[in-house]
């Protein structure tokens, strides 16, 4: 039998992992510029900003766009995504 694909983007896809891709491709300045949160703010650390993106539905929903938006686009740190 033939599985189908889901066509969820963020299928697969964990929290801890679409937070690092978007760390590496964007780094905190920008992701603190883009979703303004503490945890990416002051004292950024992967461990802390998990923690509140999976306590805060909104600001998770943030930065699950923001993924998806990249992704879809393939842009670079240099391109606006917003």
């Amino acid at each position: 039998m033939h599985q189908s694909e889901s066509k969820d983007p963020l299928h697969g896809v964990t929290l801890e992992r679409l937070l690092t891709e978007l760390v590496t491709e964007y780094g905190w300045a920008e992701l603190s510029r883009r979703i303004e949160v503490r945890c990416f703010m002051f004292d950024p650390s992967i461990k802390s900003s998990l923690t509140f993106l999976r306590k805060t539905p909104w600001a998770r929903t943030k930065i699950e766009e923001m993924y998806v938006r990249w992704k879809a686009t393939g842009a670079k740190a240099g391109e606006a995504v917003e």
